[in-house]
């Protein structure tokens, strides 16, 4: 369950904020202008204010800005087209196809564009049905624009007020997701859970996870002036170092489970790990409420449990009455609880940077966060690329003008008083340029749109009293912005309510029947939505090729960056860092991918169990990675630089020479995979560095064991990686034949 949909959690999250301060915003502005003007123009500037309002998105005071101003210009030009065109059927129904096709081609900016373009697409639609004069075209854009800027100018002053506030909320839902991510570390010691389930529960939450440290970092690392916003940098920090110890954390769980499954130390271990996740998660409760976090999760009995398990296990081992229980797994199985204690040290460091408000320049003293952020860039060579028949978003945007036109077509034609802006209205928010999306938002939409028709039916038969009314209306508009990124579903109800009951509002006696109607418009808009849904797709698995490479370069930059520290080349860990945040980017575009997949029909779907070994056996290069930086920081002391640097060269030229196989494997150059995985890259090195045997002191360091079989483990999720995309070319090569 999502951490925001437990009423303790979400009554302090930025979508709880966000709901009531976009509802007081938008309701409060109405009601102002309801006193001083018609209720033509109160409804115009109403439509202003929540086009608007539809961009307030929790975002830097910068970006929030230039957002929200876009928003309100184009959302005023749409209007004014169509409100111009409104008088002249053809002329109009003209104009929508083509501002849909313009709008939906918006989607190429990134997700960020996507509630601009129903924006733009939702004042369309309200304003398919306005019958204006030129003059009162212009004057009653200019109450729309009026509507816009009176609510950007409200969210800027606030958003100015709750800056801090928001960048509380955003990272506490980062440590919310950490702690989630936790829990399922913990079931990997749980012998009762299978392991493959386990890994693929790991890397999509890697997705989520990675979202929500990508947004703490956006909030948190800009506009740094207090000793409040040092605190929140150096929780953030704190938060990152916790999440590399916890990557760092992998084992051979099915060598863990093989000789240990029926101890009671596995059972410890689980125990330990969520109480873990349990103490992240009081840490984001406290940030949630500003306060400085005390830690309150007792490790005592489960880490002394543990101790004597080990203990005992040693010692019937030395005693000889546990003869088959092999060295490595006894090694494994300390080494994992000596993590584990690090991780709950990570946790305690964790707690304090909560506890200290400090100067942020000591922390990040003038360091170009530039390359961890995010960058608005809106260029009209991106918008112009994409104007072709490949290009998904192209495709995407057809199909909305497609079914728009569609739709118009349909209520022109039906026998009884239809309602043809709802109907539009329920095709465009349902299409969405990917079809898992698209279907979910059918389901969604039709049942929140029955719901919220029969919940409004009920509220305008038992309340009649105009504030009891107003505040129906209130809640509703709270609710939905609030769970749109959460539960589309409840913000489906929430918006059905919020439409029908201001509809009652301005015409009382019109209302009538229209809760029927709107479920038949509703209807159709969804049948609309479903059979367009299937016109001109992009298949998630056509894209794979490219995402596949995407990872396998970034995860060879990534290495070549770790190589680099590892070996102490470089004076700090910025590129690494930079380049273990690409890696990961682009783990989490191919996961989204293949998650997005599972949703398409049975027929579209290829290569799934391939792709999913694939992902896991690169977040186990990361983990490896994570493992050996880790381990040479533990064992500082009497450090083999010569021979460690040795077997560091050995690994990374290895790694160059599997992963540019595995790209040259789905090369789009006609080789098939074979000849390709035989081909044996130019440069690479793998037998370059010969290795000699290692000394007497060498064998002598404390981590020298440890480190080789981790660099053997590394060596061999390499491999697998070669022989996963294989298997993955193998498939799409024949879905390609088929």
């Amino acid at each position: 369950m999502h951490y925001a949909l437990d009423i303790r959690t979400f009554l302090f999250s930025h979508y709880f904020y966000s709901g009531l301060r976009i509802a007081t915003g938008v309701v409060g502005l109405t009601m102002l202008v309801f006193n001083l003007a018609d209720m033509q123009t109160t409804m115009t500037v109403f439509l202003g204010a929540l086009c608007t309002s539809l961009m307030d998105l929790p975002s830097p005071l910068r970006h929030k800005f230039n957002e929200m101003l876009a928003g309100v210009l184009l959302c005023t030009l749409v209007m004014l087209l169509i409100s111009l065109c409104a008088p002249i059927g053809w002329l109009v129904s003209v104009m929508m196809v083509l501002v849909s096709f313009l709008a939906s081609m918006i989607v190429v900016y990134g997700k960020k564009s996507l509630p601009l373009q129903f924006a733009a697409l939702m004042v369309m639609t309200l304003s398919m049905e306005n019958q204006f004069k030129v003059e009162e075209a212009f004057l009653h854009a200019g109450f729309f624009l009026a509507g816009g800027l009176g609510y950007l100018t409200y969210a800027m002053v606030v958003s100015w007020f709750l800056r801090r506030r928001v960048k509380q909320q955003v990272l506490a839902e980062a440590l919310f997701e950490l702690a989630r991510y936790l829990r399922i570390k913990a079931d990997f010691y749980n012998v009762h859970s299978e392991l493959n389930t386990q890994f693929n529960l790991l890397v999509r939450q890697q997705i989520v996870l990675a979202d929500k440290l990508q947004a703490s970092r956006d909030m948190v690392l800009r506009d740094l002036h207090t000793k409040q916003d040092g605190l929140l940098v150096n929780v953030h920090l704190s938060m990152l170092e916790v999440y590399e110890q916890v990557l760092s954390t992998h084992a051979d769980y099915a060598l863990l489970r093989s000789h240990f499954g029926d101890c009671d130390v596995m059972t410890f271990l689980r125990d330990l790990a969520n109480k873990t996740a349990e103490d992240i998660e009081s840490i984001a409760y406290a940030v949630t409420r500003k306060r400085a976090s005390m830690p309150t999760v007792n490790y005592k009995a489960e880490l002394r449990a543990i101790q004597y398990e080990l203990q005992l296990l040693q010692q019937s081992q030395q005693d000889g009455t546990s003869p088959s229980i092999p060295t490595d797994a006894l090694t494994l199985l300390s080494v994992t609880s000596n993590k584990i204690q690090d991780i709950i040290e990570r946790i305690t460091q964790l707690h304090l940077a909560t506890q200290r408000p400090v100067d942020p320049l000591p922390i990040l003293p003038g360091a170009d966060m530039t390359p961890f952020l995010t960058q608005q860039k809106y260029k009209a060579g991106l918008l112009l690329a994409n104007l072709r028949w490949q290009s998904p978003i192209f495709r995407f945007s057809i199909r909305v003008a497609l079914a728009v036109s569609t739709g118009l077509w349909i209520a022109s034609c039906l026998p009884y008083m239809s309602h043809g802006y709802w109907i539009v209205l329920t095709i465009v928010i349902i299409l969405k340029p990917n079809f898992s999306t698209t279907k979910q938002r059918l389901q969604d939409r039709l049942i929140g749109t029955i719901i919220g028709c029969v919940l409004t039916a009920l509220i305008l038969h038992f309340v009649h009293d105009t504030m009891g009314l107003l505040a129906a209306l209130f809640v509703a508009s709270v609710a939905s912005p609030a769970f749109n990124y959460i539960k589309y579903r409840y913000t489906a109800i929430a918006a059905t309510v919020q439409i029908l009951m201001l509809l009652n509002m301005l015409v009382p006696a019109g209302h009538h029947g229209v809760v029927g109607e709107r479920l038949i418009d509703t209807t159709i808009g969804v049948l609309i939505a479903i059979v367009f849904s299937f016109v001109l797709p992009s298949w998630e698995y056509r894209d794979l090729p490219r995402l596949i490479r995407n990872v396998l370069s970034a995860s060879h930059r990534y290495i070549q960056a770790s190589r680099d520290m590892l070996e102490g080349r470089v004076g700090d860990d910025f590129f690494y860092r930079v380049c273990r945040k690409g890696f990961m980017d682009s783990l989490a575009a191919l996961i989204s991918a293949q998650v997005r997949m599972m949703d398409e029909p049975i027929s579209k779907q290829y290569a799934v169990q391939e792709i999913n070994r694939f992902v896991i056996q690169n977040y186990l290069v990361a983990a490896h990675v994570a493992a050996l930086r880790i381990l040479l920081r533990r064992h500082a002391e009497g450090l083999p630089r010569v021979a460690v640097n040795q077997l560091i060269e050995k690994n990374y030229q290895d790694a160059t020479h599997y992963l540019q196989m595995a790209q040259q494997i789905l090369a789009p150059s006609g080789k098939t995979s074979l000849e390709a995985a035989a081909a044996k890259p130019a440069g690479s090195g793998t037998a370059a560095t010969d290795i000699e045997p290692p000394s007497e002191e060498v064998r002598n360091w404390s981590g020298w064991h440890t480190f080789q079989r981790r660099t053997l483990l590394l060596d061999a999720d390499l491999q697998q990686i070669v022989t996963q995309t294989t298997a993955i070319d193998m498939v799409l090569r024949q879905s390609a034949g088929n």
